[in-house]
């Protein structure tokens, strides 16, 4: 029902920077909270930012927050993840999912509580 295509990963160095994207399909896009998360190998998924329907509430887990910055473009059906002063720990592949539940202007930190994913960018930072 809902595709979910992420773009914009890639390799940098240390203190650099990359803007992920990631285009979603459908009519109701501006209904859905949007989340980003990354998993590196070996370990479990992680929130890194959500944002609510409208743009007016975003969660940052505490070791981007300052460095990345999520956004959305309801009239482009897509949302973006600006990331700063990257470390070699963001090191993962990075994954765009839409909440399609009624939250209230609110945003969910759960990976299972999300409806659609993407297929995933690699983002590599090397020392």
């Amino acid at each position: 029902q809902v595709q979910l295509v992420e773009s914009g990963g890639g390799l940098v160095q240390a203190g650099g920077s990359l803007r992920l994207s990631c285009a979603a399909s459908g009519r109701t896009f501006s209904r859905y909270a949007m989340g980003w998360f990354r998993q590196a190998p070996g370990k479990e998924r992680e929130i890194v930012a959500a944002i609510s329907s409208s743009g007016g509430n975003t969660y940052y887990a505490d070791s981007v927050k300052g460095r990345f910055a999520i956004s959305r473009d309801n009239a482009k059906n897509t949302v973006y993840m600006q990331m700063n002063t990257l470390k070699p720990e963001d090191t993962a592949v990075y994954y765009c999912a839409a909440d399609l539940r009624w939250i209230g202007g609110a945003v969910r930190t759960v990976a299972n509580e999300y409806d659609y994913w993407g297929q995933g960018t690699q983002v590599t930072v090397s020392s």
